[in-house]
């Protein structure tokens, strides 16, 4: 099954009235998004992984020396799929129902954010932020490169790309308010709220 890269869910200049600019996304989905997916392509091919789903070729490869490259095309890849559906350009406010599953876990949706925003800081380097479902559990993590919740066994619900050409062109080398924006102005909650209810959570 190739790689494909998706088109966006809204258009290039949708999310700019939230802070990410036209420009932004015309080299994040258009460019970088579309090397992962040709790189991966090319490295699928041979693998012995063809058949198998987008999911099973980053569970397949993790950790696998032999098939790094793979591993971080096709985890990018994934990556940016669930990126630009965790976005929305006119983002409402957060389902109820949510709100009470974060505040549970975090003790406020303030603190939650703070943590969000933290373990994005806190990433050395490219890498991802996230809220995942971890055994039935709200939990803030954050990844390195290509990495994601799916090597864990964790659901993913948010995540942030910490890459410096998610944000550079943006917010320049300020990556505390570009995590920050992303949470108050960008965050799609029902997609997140979708997420939850269909791991079960």
């Amino acid at each position: 099954m190739a790689f494909e890269l998706p088109n966006l869910p809204y258009a290039h200049d949708a999310l700019a009235a939230g802070g990410m600019s036209r420009e932004t996304l015309e080299y994040h989905h258009d460019l970088h998004h579309k090397a992962y997916v040709d790189n991966g392509n090319k490295l699928l091919a041979g693998s012995g992984l063809e058949g198998k789903s987008l999911e099973e070729v980053i569970v397949a490869t993790y950790g696998d020396d032999t098939k790094a490259g793979l591993f971080n095309n096709a985890s990018q890849h994934w990556n940016h799929i669930q990126f630009w559906e965790m976005m929305a350009p006119t983002p409402g406010g957060m389902p109820g129902a949510l709100e009470a599953r974060i505040k549970d876990a975090f003790g406020s949706v303030e603190k939650f954010k703070e943590d969000f925003v933290a373990a994005g800081v806190g990433q050395f380097g490219s890498g991802w932020c996230w809220l995942v479902l971890d055994k039935g559990a709200l939990k803030v993590t954050k990844t390195p490169n290509g990495v994601n919740p799916l090597c864990f066994g964790q659901t993913a619900l948010l995540g942030c790309d910490v890459w410096e050409h998610s944000y550079y062109i943006d917010f320049r080398n300020k990556r505390p308010a570009f995590i920050q924006n992303f949470l108050d102005k960008l965050a799609n909650w029902e997609n997140v709220a979708d997420r939850l209810a269909a791991a079960g959570g």
